[in-house]
């Protein structure tokens, strides 16, 4: 199966949107060293600044949870995607603490929800066959944001401050609002399915079905493994590792570059050879290679660059076919609610498992980050279970594709 013009279209102004919403999430954290002098503000603040983003998207699943399917996907996404342009030109407008508070607040409000609609669109547009490699195509929105976003906004931040890489992402945005405006269909072929319901009904049916409730716990744990080692890698790198501050940038781009190569190649090959197998094959890639760098100590920047590319190709042979299997699950009268539910149970166990791993890491004398082998072993342990529960999923999805008409 081959896509068509059109379909290949989606897929890029779905990914071009998805570069938008990635990038404003990453680039608050490396604008920090600005950003705090600039608006007099403590660390304790700049933290409450980045976490209230995460907070209100996962607030936000669930209150949007209830309409989801209950309007056009086209018109909901340019909904959220206007809330959320507008979100992110306050934030480049802010000129105190309170009022950038404020601002990410409402841009996670709107952002929050972009991703569950984007692949509500991508399910209901693209054959279950043909899933793999749209999954794997926009994920490739994460590596650009990292290897082309972030040294730009950085870049744009020198010449004229914080301000700017927001400005930048708004420009972007309104590029991206005008073509899904201009070229995506209307998408409302679940509206001619759906039951008479309130939106507070449809929300609570939508997260007692024990199918879904299968699939919320799984997702929940897939988020756990990054979460856990993200917010401390950078530390570690130069801490325990011994990569110096200015090799740092050529890590994340040699592992961007690859990671979008990666993309694509993986959902191909959960197309073609089986969703689930690929899964197992990046589970057990995965808990080779978090034991291995979660136990390294001094070690050349060529070996840690390789490290890190191989863990992206562990990371992304799982998270692109159990996307793919989990989009199978939902009916298409339910699939906007339970992605929207699936997102933001996604941001409440990143931010748990973000606070769990900081209980559980100190920082030793010389800087070093200690007890971080003790959060490889918890990452290994929690893809086992997840490899049981996703054979459960496949079983359930194989025999809902074999009995499909």
């Amino acid at each position: 199966m081959k896509f068509t013009s059109y379909q290949k279209a989606v897929i890029a102004i779905l990914t071009f949107l998805q570069f938008t919403v990635i990038l404003d999430f990453m680039i608050l954290s490396p604008l920090g060293a600005a950003l705090m002098p600039a608006l007099k503000i403590s660390p304790t603040q700049f933290g409450l600044v980045v976490s209230v983003y995460a907070v209100s998207a996962g607030i936000s699943g669930f209150l949007a949870a209830g309409f989801a399917d209950r309007y056009d996907r086209k018109k909901l996404l340019l909904f959220f995607y206007v809330g959320f342009i507008l979100g992110t030109l306050f934030c480049g407008l802010a000129p105190n603490f309170h009022m950038l508070l404020a601002a990410r607040m409402v841009t996670g409000l709107f952002g929050g929800v972009l991703g569950a609609i984007c692949g509500a669109i991508a399910t209901d547009l693209f054959e279950y066959e043909l899933r793999g490699r749209v999954m794997g195509l926009m994920q490739t929105a994460f590596a650009a944001s990292q290897i082309l976003g972030i040294p730009a906004g950085l870049y744009l931040s020198n010449l004229w401050g914080w301000h700017a890489p927001f400005l930048m992402i708004v420009v972007f945005g309104s590029v991206a609002g005008v073509l899904i405006w201009m070229y995506l269909k209307p998408v409302d072929g679940h509206l001619h399915l759906q039951a008479e319901r309130s939106p507070l009904r449809h929300l609570t049916e939508t997260v007692k079905t024990p199918q879904y409730l299968l699939a919320y716990v799984t997702m929940a744990l897939l988020t756990t493994g990054g979460f856990m080692l993200m917010p401390f890698s950078s530390a570690y790198t130069v801490n325990n590792l011994g990569i110096s501050m200015a090799q740092l940038p050529i890590i994340y781009l040699i592992s961007g570059i690859c990671a979008i190569v990666i993309g694509p190649m993986i959902g191909k090959a959960s197309d073609n050879f089986g969703k689930y197998r690929v899964f197992i094959v990046g589970s057990l890639l995965m808990m080779v290679m978090v034991v291995i760098y979660t136990n390294l100590g001094i070690t050349p920047l060529p070996l840690v660059i390789l490290i890190n590319a191989i863990m992206f190709l562990g990371v992304f042979s799982r998270m692109i076919p159990a996307q793919t299997l989990m989009s199978a699950i939902p009916s298409p009268a339910n699939r906007g609610a339970f992605m929207s539910v699936s997102s933001s149970i996604q941001s409440v166990s990143g931010g748990i498992a973000s606070v769990i791993a900081g209980l559980i890491v100190v920082e030793g004398a010389n800087g070093s980050i200690e007890h971080f082998d003790t959060l490889g072993y918890i990452i290994v342990g929690v893809i086992c279970v997840t490899l049981s529960m996703m054979y459960m999923i496949n079983k359930n999805v194989a025999m809902k594709v074999e009995t499909k008409p």
